[in-house]
């Protein structure tokens, strides 16, 4: 086609790409001298009905968007020659190549490099998702990136283009949805024509796996459905976890929007010790059927003796305080019995700490179909929770240690925290009501239960 005109003012210079009722070409508008992309859609004898429907709503929403890493709509036009019958939707032309373009020709990414062009395509998808409707792209894949010259210490300009299988909300509640979308990129739920934001996170934690490895999603190993990746790279913990959180196959426990995308890339989290440490007494068991961890009392420790001495006259004070309270007449010792409630309350508090210090022993199981936790105290168990349905599993929390301050400025530490959330069910192992203040122990868990339930670690 080249040299033909389209539309009286574009000149087809050469062929960019082509499938199945559909050709990309670029062309020259003889009035700007400007290039520009034309998409062509045919009326061959492959044509559907679908076809047209994606291509006009690819026009519709091109026409609406103005963002400097997507083409601008130019022009839409029927096409009717001898040779051609169909549409045409002209776009800018961005000089670069695609990201499949550049790993065939050999050119490796550094891990650097894959958080920068990842931080780009999600400011791209945090404007798309805002949109009113939502626009969800639904293809993103290493050929519908376009990745121009180094510059500095950048890997170059991202672009996001082909919005053929484009989806917003308001179509997505129209009715029929077709299904598109290209096998290895898509997530679980597009199969079934159902896409949300979260879709396109999947899509794109994909395409950074295909960077990382130069190997096609599809022909990596799967299991449970989740692609199996770790093996083939060489990435810090925080980015490879940061990843399983982008390519989950349950949308529950996906990251949901690419907004949370990039605060939890540039917090750069994941657990640090995933050795059990040397000193550590809890017992932890597991094979393809179940997983235990047993958390012993963790027992006797020096501070002990300050915090005894500090509950004993805590607790004397408390009780001279109640004795004068209850020899006062009545009813004056009623405010004064009321003022005594908070420091008992208190007292309570210091007690419980050291007696589950001492004596309490904590249980989790996790099989096939349930989890549980159970506290034991000098041999008696009691439910710590209700067991819930192991598939109802959503979320596994670190939270590490760190400081609070209360309204008079007094810092408080609180534990690191482990917990596991099951529908609206909290299992807690560590931190308050949990047995472990270690770091490296809570880090160790959070690793092994991570590996084992199949879900990543987030931190709150």
């Amino acid at each position: 086609m080249a040299g033909e005109v389209l539309g009286r003012r574009y000149a087809v210079q050469q062929q960019l790409g082509k499938k199945a009722g559909r050709r990309t070409l670029l062309a020259r508008n003889l009035e700007t001298q400007e290039l520009v992309v034309i998409k062509l859609l045919s009326f061959s004898n492959d044509f559907e009905w679908d076809d047209l429907k994606l291509f006009e709503r690819e026009a519709e929403t091109l026409k609406f968007l103005s963002h400097p890493a997507i083409p601008r709509y130019l022009d839409y036009f029927e096409v009717n020659s001898p040779q051609l019958k169909g549409f045409a939707l002209v776009q800018t032309y961005i000089p670069a190549k695609t990201l499949e373009e550049y790993i065939k020709a050999g050119r490796t990414f550094t891990e650097t490099e894959l958080k920068d062009i990842a931080k780009s395509l999600l400011g791209i998808l945090v404007y798309l998702h805002t949109q009113n409707p939502s626009v969800i792209h639904r293809d993103i894949k290493p050929s519908n990136i376009l990745l121009g010259d180094r510059s500095g210490n950048s890997p170059g300009q991202v672009y996001l283009v082909d919005f053929g299988s484009v989806q917003n909300v308001a179509a997505t509640e129209g009715g029929t949805i077709t299904i598109v979308g290209t096998y290895g990129y898509m997530p679980p739920e597009q199969f079934s024509g159902r896409t949300v934001p979260a879709s396109d996170l999947y899509s794109l934690g994909a395409t950074l796996i295909y960077l990382l490895t130069s190997v096609h999603p599809a022909n990596l190993p799967q299991k449970d459905l989740r692609i199996q990746f770790e093996h083939l790279t060489n990435l810090s913990i925080a980015f490879t976890y940061w990843l399983r959180l982008m390519i989950e196959p349950s949308l529950e426990r996906r990251l949901t929007s690419a907004q949370e995308a990039i605060t939890v890339l540039q917090r750069d989290f994941a657990p640090v010790a995933i050795q059990k440490p040397a000193i550590s007494k809890i017992r932890l068991t597991k094979d393809g059927n179940y997983l235990k961890i047993f958390i012993p009392p963790v027992g006797f420790h020096p501070l002990f003796g300050m915090g005894s001495l500090f509950a004993i006259a805590w607790n004397s004070f408390i009780l001279l305080w109640t004795v004068g309270v209850m020899l006062t007449p009545f009813p004056s010792n009623i405010p004064l019995a009321l003022i005594s409630l908070p420091f008992w309350g208190a007292s309570f508090l210091m007690g419980n700490t050291v007696l589950f210090a001492l004596f309490l022993g904590i249980h989790l199981r996790v099989d096939q179909k349930h989890i549980t936790l159970t506290w034991e105290i000098l041999g008696w168990k009691f439910p710590r929770n209700r067991p819930a349905p192991r598939q109802k599993i959503t979320k596994l929390v670190y939270i590490p240690k760190h400081s609070t301050s209360d309204f008079l400025g007094a810092k408080t530490e609180v534990p690191p925290q482990l917990i596991i959330w099951a529908e609206n069910r909290k299992y807690q192992l560590c931190g308050i009501g949990g047995g472990i203040n270690s770091e490296a122990e809570v880090q160790w868990l959070a690793h092994e239960l991570s590996e084992w339930l199949g879900i990543p670690i987030t931190r709150d």
